[in-house]
């Protein structure tokens, strides 16, 4: 079984490179405190790492 992935916007994304901005997008944050739950994956993975500074990450029940 996959976990889920709650992810929340801590952040502004002001000063950040384009390619963070984007994958914050990608992830459908545009708003700070804003949330999302996602299935756990190495793609999703990859995007945390991009966007780290900015997300707060935790698993969802």
């Amino acid at each position: 079984m996959m976990t889920n992935l709650k992810i929340t916007r801590v952040r502004g994304d002001v000063g950040a490179k384009q390619n963070q901005r984007a994958t914050m997008r990608t992830l459908g944050l545009r708003k700070i405190g804003q949330s999302t739950v996602r299935e756990d994956s190495e793609q999703l993975r990859g995007y945390l790492r991009a966007v780290a500074h900015l997300v707060k990450v935790e698993e969802a029940n």
